[in-house]
């Protein structure tokens, strides 16, 4: 389309020259004493354009000429910036593909050709970022490489080319910086230093994922499992983790964290500081309960901390793992000795709500046994004997069935259960 129109308005000026000239008989009469020139008009014309053209010409063929000498400087100029870059995209692809000295030498390279064009005074715009960049190049190679006195000067070199006021970019690389210099003290199993370099972000940067995944590590390593627990918490809250992953993370970290409280002050105040879902958890809950009981703690704490699982167990027995299940149990029958009469009636209630449950048989008889309801407890753990899946369970059963039947003076039902349980059938 654009050629058709070219081409009528060529067709346009050939007419309207044709009209113009074809009929044109002016004349332009110079006077130059003693002489008289006639020229036509259309001569005249032809005149000033090919005038115009060739004044037009020389003058663009001598500023051509004269801007050769800066053509070729900016040639000179393009062909530096080309092998600089050249060079640190060599320095990225060697370290990408673990040739770290190529690497750094590659980025010495680009380093070396930067001062050469700063010294020219040509400097770059980018040049600062350039730098950086090149300093975090060679001093993750020097990383691997195992060469940390090197890899700490270029450090020291990129963060001083990335100025904490600078531009958005620059914060962006010195923030990189960080969480790398943190990554290689982690590396270094050097937790302290890691966590120093992590403080030193920005409140922001210090909440991205990577700097929490960063922080997480540091804090397992050195041991810090209230902190390590808050970051966990927060890395579930950015979906870092699969939901599995994350609940997996916090229910072990939750987990140190009970075994470390030394008595049951402590303790209490670390299950106050976990979260509702978290001390719905049955591992944790049962685990918690089972270390109050071994400090000391009392019974009644022990099974309110229980009651969550118990009632999950009691209304959806498949929605507990058997693991699980058989932790509670276990739990339950330590503190059966001082049991009062509303738990009491759970387990009953529980155990004739489901009588099948073979768990529960064993429990409810084990709380008739406590209670010295010799028959009650003799029939609910023959029951139970004959279907625990369990073999701790099941020759604990046999066990105090024997002990049972001892009392009663009955030495061949005795016996039958003595073996029995020794068998764990």
């Amino acid at each position: 389309m654009r050629a058709a129109l070219w081409l009528l308005a060529l067709f346009g000026v050939a007419v309207a020259a044709a009209l113009f000239a074809g009929n044109n008989q002016g004349t332009v009469t110079l006077y130059w004493p003693p002489y008289r020139i006639d020229l036509s008009l259309n001569m005249v014309v032809l005149l000033l354009v090919g005038s115009f053209v060739t004044l037009y010409a020389a003058l663009r063929a001598l500023a051509a000429l004269l801007e050769l000498p800066r053509q070729a400087r900016r040639w000179r100029l393009q062909q530096k910036e080309r092998a600089m870059h050249a060079s640190l995209l060599d320095a990225l692809t060697h370290m990408l593909g673990g040739r770290f000295i190529r690497s750094r030498k590659a980025a010495a390279a680009a380093l070396a050709q930067e001062h050469a064009l700063a010294a020219a005074n040509e400097p770059l715009p980018h040049a600062r970022q350039l730098r950086a960049l090149s300093h975090m190049i060679a001093a993750e190679a020097s990383h691997a490489l195992q060469d940390r006195a090197t890899r700490e000067s270029h450090l020291r070199d990129a963060l001083q080319e990335s100025p904490l006021r600078g531009t958005v970019m620059e914060q962006e690389l010195r923030e990189g910086a960080q969480m790398r210099a943190a990554r290689w003290s982690l590396d270094d199993r050097d937790a302290s230093a890691a966590l120093d370099r992590l403080t030193e972000l920005p409140q922001g940067a210090a909440r991205r994922t990577l700097a929490l995944r960063i922080k997480l590590k540091a804090t397992r390593l050195a041991h810090q499992t209230r902190e390590a627990l808050d970051t966990a918490r927060l890395l579930g809250k950015h979906r870092a983790f699969s939901p599995s992953a994350a609940q997996s993370i916090v229910r072990g970290l939750a987990t140190e964290l009970i075994n470390s409280a030394h008595d049951t002050a402590q303790l209490q105040q670390i299950w106050q500081s976990l979260e509702s879902s978290e001390r719905q958890m049955p591992e944790i809950a049962i685990h918690a309960a089972q270390r109050l009981a071994l400090l000391g703690g009392e019974s009644a704490q022990v099974r309110s901390w229980l009651l969550p699982v118990w009632e999950r167990l009691v209304n959806t027995p498949d929605a507990l793992a058997e693991q699980h299940a058989l932790k509670l149990v276990r739990a339950l029958e330590a503190g059966l000795g001082a049991i009062d009469a509303p738990w009491l009636a759970r387990i009953e209630a529980a155990q004739q709500a489901n009588p099948r449950d073979a768990r529960l048989q064993y429990l409810a008889g084990m709380a008739c046994l406590k209670r010295q309801l010799w028959g009650k407890a003799q029939q609910l753990l023959t029951q139970s004997a004959q279907q625990l899946a369990d073999t701790g369970l099941r020759a604990s059963a046999w066990r105090h069935l024997a002990e049972l039947a001892e009392q009663r003076g009955d030495a061949a039902a005795a016996a039958a259960a003595w073996k029995m349980a020794a068998l764990g059938q």
